[in-house]
């Protein structure tokens, strides 16, 4: 994810605080802060299919 690495570069090399880069990238400082917080970036996996009503028809 190009946002993820955006915002550690943001953070560390340039110095900018989580709301500046919040506010820069137009995200909330919530997900600045969990980007900062982890090691790898995200990863996305498809969703098991839910069984439900339909799978009977």
């Amino acid at each position: 994810m190009e946002d993820w690495a955006l915002i550690r570069q943001l953070h560390r090399v340039e110095g900018l605080s989580q709301a500046a880069i919040a506010r820069r990238l137009s995200l909330s400082r919530n997900t600045v802060a969990k980007a900062l917080r982890s090691t790898d970036p995200p990863s996305y996996a498809p969703r098991p299919p839910v069984e439900g009503a339909f799978s009977e028809v």
